[in-house]
């Protein structure tokens, strides 16, 4: 009956005397072990995953279920359009209803049922505002929130705007649970977790880290905002929901998710909630939001820019055009100016510049830190207010000019034509401003992305206006180096690094 554990026994014996066998039997010559180090250990730096089920528990009941009925021919996109549309920024609202018949009634009379768009949001007082996305209630005819306890009230629409994507709404009601706001900024790295209705499932819960904070967005009508990017599993109906710390605060509000199929692929954005803050007490103020504009157009700055304009680095943000009459233009501003701070805030690309200034109220004053042929200049400058007005066609710079031949420039790789008068005024340039691209004939200019058409305004700071400024221009430079050309294409403006010895 004890025979296996008599073996056992021995065999446990055995495997623990041979450490000292084998190392009895090692020749002399041998080469020593490392010693192990004597540094005290490593500090625990993650204790566990953590519990969020008291923090569901407390902060669940303050997030409702945002529905807006789209009524009438509106010109926008509804839940089941969003794999139809190419777009790598997907907005997510939600789809229909479970059980649903579906969300469309056909286009005809103005009252027609055209949509339902889901979303999320949150109670942020006990008295019923509410916060949720801009893009879950535009166009809306109609706005019910449905709370947990499964309660709902039509909802008045205080406020909206569009550049942050923050909507503002208020049900009737007392003693309603509520959420608090972070007293800190999120950092990489932190857990946070979102509550919301993926696909209308109401009150998902989901969980990931901070991925990064301060991202920029291409979205042209949201570059005021810097984003929070999570890997948190967001889907559309999690528009408007929020970003909690592990403390049950909001960071932020689910936004967007970067996505080539509309689902949820490890890359979601919040809007920060110091921002949102900001939108909400201007919403309930006067209903619309006041955002400071500087009046330059930016681009970013190269390590090739960088080098052709003797910089250290790249870090900053490139002027490429100043709108006249604007507060930069009055400030002195100038193309090719390079901002690297706004108040002290560093701006390390061109995406930084402008939530820095759009936080601003208008008429407010900056203090700008700008590198100018490699001095550093503080500049103080009086905001204006931003306008969203677009700007129009500046004309048609692609149309070839049947009045001179081409004249080459072997540096640079291509042949330019000077600009009559009435091609300067279609394209808006001023007199005597400007020289046309011809042709493109050298690898180098291929390589920077010029193109025939392009208009070349400037060789480094100097302005060109015709062939021959152009070319004393180029001959004045130091041989060897990049060449740093500022050129119109269409409405854009932005800054090319010509490097001649890359061809």
């Amino acid at each position: 009956m004890n025979r296996p554990l008599q073996t056992l026994a021995l065999v446990a014996a055995v495997a623990l005397a041979l450490p000292a066998a084998c190392t009895a039997q090692q020749p002399q010559n041998a080469a020593a072990l490392p010693v192990p180090s004597t540094a005290p250990p490593a500090v625990q730096m993650v204790s566990g995953l953590p519990d969020f089920t008291n923090l569901v528990q407390q902060v669940g009941p303050a997030v409702v279920n945002v529905s807006a009925e789209i009524r009438g021919s509106q010109n926008r996109r509804l839940a089941d359009e969003d794999d139809e549309i190419p777009e790598f920024f997907k907005r997510f609202f939600g789809e229909d209803p479970p059980g649903a018949g579906g969300p469309r009634g056909p286009q005809g009379p103005d009252n027609a049922l055209q949509g339902v768009s889901l979303g999320s949001g949150f109670l942020i007082s006990d008295d019923g505002y509410i916060l949720t996305n801009h893009h879950v209630v535009e166009g809306a005819s109609t706005i019910t929130v449905r709370l947990s306890d499964r309660r709902e009230f039509k909802a008045k629409l205080v406020g909206s705007d569009e550049q942050s994507d923050v909507a503002l709404l208020k049900i009737e009601g007392k003693g309603l649970p509520a959420l608090r706001t972070a007293t800190d900024a999120p950092k990489p790295g932190q857990w946070v977790v979102a509550i919301g209705s993926p696909f209308g499932l109401d009150h998902s819960v989901t969980a990931g880290i901070v991925s990064a904070v301060g991202r920029s967005n291409p979205v042209a009508n949201q570059q005021y905002v810097p984003f929070i990017q999570t890997d948190v599993a967001i889907n559309r109906g999690n528009s408007g929901g929020p970003l909690l710390n592990t403390r049950g605060e909001v960071v932020g509000i689910n936004s967007q998710i970067f996505s080539s199929s509309g689902g949820y692929q490890g890359v979601s954005f919040a809007i920060p909630m110091d921002l949102a803050a900001s939108v909400v007490q201007q919403l309930r103020t006067t209903g619309h939001v006041a955002r400071g504009q500087l009046g330059v157009q930016v681009q970013q700055l190269t390590a090739s820019l960088a080098n052709s304009m003797g910089l250290p680095n790249a870090s900053g943000a490139l002027v490429a055009d100043v709108v006249p009459g604007s507060a930069a233009a009055r400030a002195g501003l100038q193309r090719g100016d390079v901002i690297r701070a706004v108040n002290g805030r560093a701006v390390n690309d061109s995406g930084d510049l402008p939530p820095l200034i759009g936080a601003l109220a208008p008429k407010s004053k900056a203090q700008l830190t700008v590198v100018r042929e490699g001095k550093s200049l503080q500049v103080p400058v009086v905001l204006d207010a931003l306008t969203v007005a677009a700007a129009e066609d500046a004309g048609t710079p692609n149309q070839r000019s049947a009045a001179a031949e081409p004249a080459s420039n072997a540096s640079l790789g291509i042949a330019v034509q000077d600009l009559t008068a009435a091609e300067r005024k279609r394209m808006g340039l001023g007199d005597g401003e400007g020289v046309r691209i011809g042709r493109v004939d050298g690898t180098p200019a291929r390589d920077a992305g010029l193109q025939p058409g392009d208009v070349i305004l400037q060789v480094g700071r100097a302005a060109v206006g015709n062939s021959a400024e152009l070319s004393r221009a180029v001959a004045a430079l130091p041989r060897g180096q990049a060449i740093m050309l500022l050129v119109r294409r269409g409405n854009s403006t932005q800054f090319v690094a010509v490097d001649p010895s890359g061809g």
